[in-house]
């Protein structure tokens, strides 16, 4: 068995652990790694018992299991599957490809700057006024769902039009804004909310709004504390509080959709 071990094989144990890799990365970012730990627990005694054993009973039944919960694993997982999916055939996943025959250009900087800039300043007075911010900036996976929850807007980015959007009185200040290639595409937006445990209790629903859409999809959420004025982040599943003007200048400027 060993002498006919041979490069695919190898090859083959590459690809099964970079995608179980990857799936761990998706479901720890979305707050489901237990069941992630728990799938492959069943999965591990499903391929002792059945192929190493060879307990005829056992396996019989696993894999009558197997063949039903794999159903239900596609229904309860389908968000992460279809984000699986986008991300997989994502620009980013090939951008060192790209890179190869494409680079930047100053018009394209210039581009990007122009639309950040507008974010910040925006960020930055309602940090100094405390006033509470939302804004959800969309990635590769669609944010349309979320949208049309919402009232549609569909104007350029303008740091005016964020405040006021944002401004106490306004009846659209509780929600998010989502934005999308450059443009205010909607506010007011209903998002799923995070119930991570390991959420300082002090930070309230719309650092758990931005954390929810960051374990959802690979959106990039900010959020200005109406308590502290403190200026949050959360991206992949992660949280990232009082972040300075140019910190989040920095973050905003490495997304690769804006």
């Amino acid at each position: 068995m060993i002498e006919s071990f041979g490069i695919k094989d190898i090859l083959d144990i590459v690809i099964v652990a970079l995608m179980l890799y990857y799936l761990y990365k998706i479901m720890k970012e979305s707050g489901t790694i237990n069941i992630f730990y728990g799938v492959l627990a069943f999965v591990l005694v499903w391929v002792v018992a059945a192929e190493i054993l060879e307990m005829k009973l056992i396996g019989t039944i696993l894999d009558k299991v197997m063949s039903i919960g794999l159903l239900i694993l596609v229904i309860i997982f389908q968000d992460q599957i279809k984000r699986f999916l986008v991300e997989l055939g994502s620009k980013k996943r090939w951008k060192f490809l790209t890179s190869l025959f494409h680079h930047r250009g100053k018009e394209n900087t210039e581009d990007i700057h122009a639309r950040v800039m507008p974010i910040v300043y925006a960020c930055m007075n309602m940090s100094k006024s405390k006033t509470g911010a939302l804004i959800v900036i969309q990635q590769d996976v669609p944010l349309e769902n979320y949208e049309k929850s919402g009232d549609i807007i569909n104007a350029e980015i303008n740091s005016r039009l964020i405040e006021n959007i944002f401004f106490k009185n306004s009846p659209l200040h509780d929600g998010a804004m989502i934005i999308d290639n450059g443009r205010i595409k909607a506010a007011g937006c209903i998002l799923p909310v995070s119930h991570d445990t390991d959420v300082p209790r002090a930070l309230g629903l719309r650092h758990r709004s931005a954390l929810g859409i960051s374990q959802a999809t690979d959106a990039f959420a900010i959020v200005v504390s109406e308590e502290t004025g403190n200026i949050s982040v959360a991206h992949h599943g992660r949280l990232s509080t009082r972040l300075s003007s140019t910190e989040l200048e920095k973050r905003l400027s490495h997304l690769a959709i804006i």
